[in-house]
């Protein structure tokens, strides 16, 4: 497929896309985690 016959550059391939969409998935789910101030804090 593709002109690839390696298996292990189909592995690399495959493993490259879903720790892609890994990181995409746990940057949305993290997007606003720690964004909310302290109580008591004035900014300074």
């Amino acid at each position: 497929m593709f002109g690839i016959s390696d298996p292990y550059i189909w592995i690399g391939y495959l493993l490259s896309f879903l720790f892609t969409a890994a990181c995409i998935a746990y940057g949305i789910l993290n997007w606003r985690n720690g964004q909310e101030p302290e109580e008591g804090s004035d900014g300074s």
